[in-house]
């Protein structure tokens, strides 16, 4: 049964976030709210991953938030938890059965914590867990916002706000990740490895066109020019990115507005640094993407602050902070919740529920100018993680 903002697995609504509600909603104003959720009739289905390490933690804050914001703008959500990650890989020696896979495909989106566990090796739970789901849901699009909030120090001297705003579209089911790679003779001072990259035609045209789309919305809601850069390499990559270069020349001719441009990937790790203001939406490799997304984090503060989605429009689609598992710090309230509270947002967004995005940002916002959440490093904001959820959640 769908219930307002209720979540069914443990992260039910806390006294504080009723007190808010109280607070800010009047009894008539609740009673309107309810009557336009049976008239649209809209329940979304979100499954909730906490994952391993501070994943529950950040998690728990961001269903907090997400629970105020869905209550003051009258909309229904219900979450079932599932158990996927280190500590049932370690009990089970499964990762990611094909039975819940197959549940998970029914649900609107797919809220998703942190992965990864110091007991079990690197690559078995990235594989078999994250990996495995935006392959086996097409998840074809990571999106990676990259914004500079007010009261957020960056290492870019002299850059604010207006500067740092743009987002990032890696392409997310091919390149290097898509195939195993192997080697011969290995352990000799004859092995040879190989690892080999997969670009399709269809891969790179969705995504392109995607981003194309995401440059028109945003310009129209900013009301600036859109702009889409391309990153590659295909001045040495001439094969696979080579295909990349013409897809985008001929996406763009079905796009006269919208302004274009084409960075190799060393000049525009570059730019990034020294210009950030003059991207808006920038399309790339999975490879590329990967490691520019991070550039992207440090230069808006840093990686407690960044969201991310992975997404296949209109289905099921995944989002999660960018941030890992950080087991040393797990349990002790240290983490920073921000990104997973604003991948929430993004989440939302996503389903079409965009007074709800703009309500959490918008407390996300305030909480950082109140100067309370002195740096969004673990164990130096001056606030423990519930405590920083407290905050965002007072702002809704």
């Amino acid at each position: 049964m769908c219930v307002n903002s209720t979540n069914a697995e443990g992260f039910k609504p806390s006294k504080f976030v009723d007190s808010i509600l109280r607070g800010k909603i009047s009894a008539g104003k609740m009673k309107a709210l309810k009557e336009v959720q049976a008239v649209k009739g809209q329940c979304y289905k979100i499954a909730v991953i906490p994952g391993d390490g501070i994943g529950a933690e950040v998690v728990r804050e961001g269903l907090k938030v997400l629970e105020v914001a869905c209550r003051a703008e009258g909309v229904s959500y219900e979450t079932v938890s599932f158990d996927i990650g280190g500590e049932r890989y370690l009990r089970t020696g499964e990762t990611l059965p094909e039975s819940v896979l197959d549940e998970l495909r029914r649900f609107d989106a797919i809220y998703f914590g942190a992965i990864g566990h110091p007991d079990v090796p690197p690559g078995v739970l990235e594989r078999g867990i994250l990996l495995k789901l935006r392959f086996a849901l097409d998840l074809f699009v990571n999106l990676r916002p990259v914004k500079l909030y007010p009261g957020v120090e960056t290492p870019l001297k002299g850059k604010t706000p207006e500067d740092i705003d743009f987002v990032v579209v890696r392409e997310n089911t091919e390149d290097v990740y898509a195939l195993e790679g192997t080697s011969f003779q290995p352990n000799t001072e004859n092995e040879v490895a190989i690892q080999p990259a997969i670009y399709t035609r269809r891969g790179t045209e969705r995504v392109i066109r995607y981003a194309f789309e995401l440059a028109v919305r945003r310009a129209k809601e900013r009301g600036k020019p859109a702009k889409v850069t391309l990153v590659d390499k295909a001045n040495v990559m001439t094969v696979g990115h080579g295909l990349w270069r013409r897809v985008f020349g001929e996406v763009a001719k079905e796009y006269p507005d919208v302004e274009t441009e084409a960075l190799y990937v060393d000049a525009a790790a570059m730019e990034f640094v020294l210009h950030p203001e003059r991207f808006q939406v920038v399309v790339t490799t999975n490879l590329f993407g990967d490691i520019l997304t991070d550039l992207g984090a440090a230069i808006q503060g840093g990686i407690g602050i960044a969201p991310s989605g992975n997404i296949h429009p209109g289905k099921v689609s995944m989002f999660e902070p960018v941030h890992g598992s950080a087991p040393t710090i797990a349990g002790k309230g240290l983490a920073c919740p921000l990104a997973a509270i604003l991948t929430a947002a993004l989440m939302m967004e996503h389903l079409g529920e965009t007074k709800v995005a703009q309500r959490i940002e918008e407390a996300v916002t305030k909480a950082l100018q109140t100067g309370k959440i002195r740096s969004l490093e673990a164990g130096k904001m001056g606030l423990s993680t519930q405590e920083v959820g407290d905050l965002v959640a007072s702002f809704v």
